[in-house]
C-alpha cells in the first residue's frame, strides 16, 4: 500500500508540473523574415526589456517575444507595457507552439545558462520500499493527459489593402470619431473630431502605423483599428477620465477619477486628494469677486507650496494661468472672471509618479465650463480645519527661509541690506514679492545691495549722515522686527552708545537697543531723519553676540564707501533740527522695506 501511495504522489507531482507549464505564455512582440533583423531588434528590447528572447518559428520567420510567465501575468504585462509604449501596440500572446530553436540570447549567454542549469542538483527521487512478497499491489488508475490551454489572440486577423478598406467603408459616423479621438490621444490628430477621414486623419493614421510596425498605407484594418482603440481605451481606463459636475461650485469638468477623489471644500477651493499613491490632485476654485479679488488670487496662488516658483505666468483684463514645475512637483491653474464669480481649477502633480498627465490636462482644459450663479461659500471650511499662518483655504503657504530688513538707497528702488540677510539664498525678493538680484555684497563688512528686477519707486530713499553723534542721542531703527507677520515696518528707539565695536573695531556703530532677528538690515536714524548705519546681527564684530538690549551697526562712512564703490551715489545730509517723532516715523517706514531669503 505505501507503494501505491508512493507512485500516486510522483503521478500528481509530475501532473502539476506538466499543468503548469502548459499554462505557460509569451509575449510576441515581433517577428522579422531574417536573423540578423531579429537579432539587431531583440537586442535593442534588451536594452530596456527583461527576459528577451528570439526563436526561430515553423514559417521560417524568426519570433521576438518575453517571458516565458503564468498566463495571468502575461497578460498583465502585456497591458502595461503596451500602455507606456514599450513594446508595440500589435504585441499579443502566445502559448509557444510555433517557437523552435532559440537564437537568442547568442550562444554563449546560452552555453553560460546551460551550464548553470546543469550546476544545479538534481531533485531527489522518491524512493519505494518494496513490499513483502505476498503483498499484490492494488493497481493504480492512469491520469488523465492535460489539456494545454490555448493563448487566443485578443484581436482580429490581419486585413489586406482592400479588406481594409471595405470594413473601414462599414464603420458608423460615431465609430469614426472614436478612432479621431483615439489618434488624437496618442497625439497623431490634432485637427476636429468630425468623422471625416481626410487628409489629416489619414496622415495621423499613417504616422501611428509606422510608429506601430505596420505598412504605413493610412488605412487602419479591424485588427489595427482594434489595436489602436484598446490602448485608448486601457489608458482611459487606468485615469478614470470621467465628467463630473459640482453644483456647489458651479463647475463641470472631465477628472481623472483614478487618480483623485473628493476630500472636502474650504473656499474657494473644493479639494479632490490623491487616490491610491498617484501622486496627483486637482482644486477647484469657486468664489465671488471682481478683477481686484482675481488680481489678488493670481499673487497668493504664487505663494501657495503646490504652485512651484519656475515656470510660465500669464495674467489678463479677467483671466490668468500660471504653470510650475521643479523635479518633484508640477502644477497648472487656470481662472477666469465672468458675471462676477471666478471659476477655475488647478491640476497638481508629481512628475516621478503620475505618466501621460498631459493628457489629463488637456482633458480639463478642454471640458471646463462653469455654469450657474452659484459659487463656494466664504464660510466653507473642513471641520477640522485649524488656523494657521501658514496655511491658506487648506493648502500650504509658501514661506521664505528667512526675513530680514534693508532701505532703499536710491529712487530706482535698490536695496542695502545687511550680508546675513542673502547669505545661501537661491532667490531674493523684495518690498512685497519683487524679486531681486544680489548686486554686490562684501561679507566682511556686513553689507549687501540688491536691485529690483522691475524697478520699484519708494516713498523715500536714505540720505546718510558721516558725523558721530553725542553718546546718549536717540536713535531709532526702521525694521520687520517680526518678520512676515506684518506687512508694515516696526520703529524701535533706543540710544547711541559710542563708535567702534565692542572690542574698538573701528567701522561701528555701538547702540543700547532692543533689536530682534527681523530687524537686521534696518536703518539706524538720528531724530533728524538721517541715516547713521546699518543694523548687522548680533553674532557680527567677535565670537560672542552682543549682550541684550545692545546692538552693533555698520556706520555710514563705511556705507557710502560701499555703495560708491558698486555704482550708487548715496544721498547725504548734514545735521538738522529734530523731526516730531510721528515725521520721523513715516520717513522712516518710508524707506524701509522687506527683504526675504527662499531656498
Amino acid at each position: 500500500m505505501r507503494a501505491v501511495f508512493a507512485v500516486l504522489a510522483l503521478l500528481v507531482s509530475t501532473l502539476t508540473a506538466t499543468v503548469a507549464a502548459a499554462q505557460e505564455a509569451w509575449i510576441q512582440v515581433e517577428a522579422r523574415p531574417t536573423r540578423a533583423e531579429a537579432e539587431d531588434r531583440a537586442r535593442a528590447y534588451a536594452r530596456t526589456l527583461p527576459d528577451v528572447t528570439g526563436y526561430e518559428m515553423a514559417a521560417g520567420w524568426h519570433a521576438i517575444v518575453l517571458g516565458p510567465y503564468q498566463i495571468e501575468e502575461a497578460a498583465r504585462q502585456l497591458n502595461l507595457l503596451r500602455r507606456e509604449g514599450l513594446i508595440p501596440g500589435d504585441s499579443f500572446l502566445t502559448d509557444g507552439r510555433v517557437l523552435r530553436t532559440r537564437f537568442w540570447p547568442p550562444a554563449d549567454t546560452a552555453a553560460a545558462d546551460s551550464a548553470a542549469a546543469e550546476a544545479v542538483a538534481e531533485p531527489a527521487q522518491a524512493t519505494v520500499a518494496p513490499e513483502p512478497a505476498e503483498a499484490a499491489a492494488e493497481p493504480v488508475a492512469a491520469a488523465p493527459e492535460p489539456v494545454p490551454q490555448r493563448i487566443v489572440d485578443p484581436f482580429p486577423p490581419a486585413e489586406g489593402y482592400t479588406e481594409a478598406r471595405n470594413s473601414e467603408a462599414l464603420l458608423t459616423r460615431e465609430e469614426r470619431e472614436e478612432l479621431q479621438r483615439a489618434l488624437a490621444w496618442f497625439g497623431y490628430y490634432t485637427a476636429g473630431i468630425d468623422g471625416a477621414f481626410g487628409p489629416g486623419t489619414r496622415a495621423g493614421m499613417s504616422e501611428w502605423q509606422s510608429r506601430n510596425g505596420f505598412d504605413p498605407n493610412g488605412i487602419l484594418g479591424a485588427r489595427q483599428r482594434a489595436i489602436l482603440l484598446a490602448a485608448w481605451r486601457d489608458d482611459l481606463a487606468a485615469m478614470g477620465l470621467r465628467l463630473v459636475r459640482d453644483d456647489r461650485a458651479g463647475i463641470e469638468i472631465e477628472l481623472p477619477t483614478a487618480m483623485v477623489e473628493f476630500d472636502h471644500y474650504e473656499a474657494p477651493f473644493a479639494h479632490f486628494r490623491e487616490k491610491d499613491g498617484s501622486g496627483v490632485r486637482v482644486y477647484l476654485i469657486s468664489q465671488q469677486g471682481d478683477a481686484t479679488t482675481l488680481f489678488g488670487l493670481y499673487e497668493i496662488m504664487q505663494t501657495l507650496e503646490i504652485v512651484p516658483l519656475d515656470g510660465p505666468r500669464e495674467r489678463r483684463a479677467s483671466s490668468f494661468t500660471i504653470e510650475g514645475r521643479n523635479a518633484t512637483l508640477a502644477s497648472y491653474t487656470q481662472a477666469e472672471l465672468s458675471g462676477g464669480l471666478i471659476k477655475g481649477f488647478t491640476l497638481v502633480w508629481d512628475p516621478r509618479k503620475a505618466a501621460r498627465i498631459d493628457k489629463v490636462l488637456d482633458a480639463m482644459k478642454a471640458s471646463f465650463r462653469p455654469f450657474g450663479d452659484v459659487a463656494l461659500d466664504d464660510a466653507l471650511a473642513a471641520p477640522d480645519s485649524a488656523a494657521r499662518a501658514d496655511m491658506l483655504a487648506g493648502l500650504e503657504v509658501r514661506r521664505p527661509e528667512r526675513v530680514r530688513s534693508g532701505v532703499f538707497v536710491d529712487g530706482a528702488g535698490r536695496v542695502l541690506t545687511a550680508y546675513e540677510s542673502v547669505d545661501g539664498c537661491d532667490r531674493l525678493t523684495v518690498d512685497q514679492g519683487t524679486e531681486a538680484a544680489l548686486t554686490a555684497s562684501d561679507a566682511g563688512a556686513g553689507l549687501a545691495l540688491l536691485t529690483p528686477v522691475t524697478a520699484l519707486a519708494p516713498a523715500d530713499y536714505a540720505a546718510f549722515r558721516a558725523e558721530t553723534p553725542r553718546s546718549g542721542a536717540e536713535i531709532a531703527l526702521a525694521g520687520f522686527a517680526y518678520a512676515d507677520l506684518l506687512d508694515t515696518p516696526v520703529m524701535t528707539f533706543g540710544r547711541f552708545a559710542g563708535p567702534g565695536g565692542f572690542d574698538g573695531a573701528p567701522g561701528l556703530l555701538r547702540l543700547d537697543l532692543e533689536a530682534l532677528e527681523g530687524d537686521t538690515g534696518g536703518a539706524i536714524f538720528d531724530t533728524s531723519g538721517a541715516v547713521l548705519g546699518l543694523l548687522l546681527p548680533r553674532s557680527a564684530g567677535g565670537a560672542r553676540p552682543a549682550p541684550e538690549g545692545a546692538a552693533l551697526a555698520r556706520d555710514a562712512g563705511a556705507i557710502t564707501a560701499f555703495l560708491l564703490a558698486n555704482g550708487v551715489d548715496p544721498r547725504t545730509e548734514v545735521a538738522a533740527g529734530a523731526m516730531a517723532a510721528e515725521d520721523l516715523g513715516r520717513r522712516a517706514t518710508g524707506m524701509a522695506t522687506r527683504v526675504a531669503c527662499w531656498n
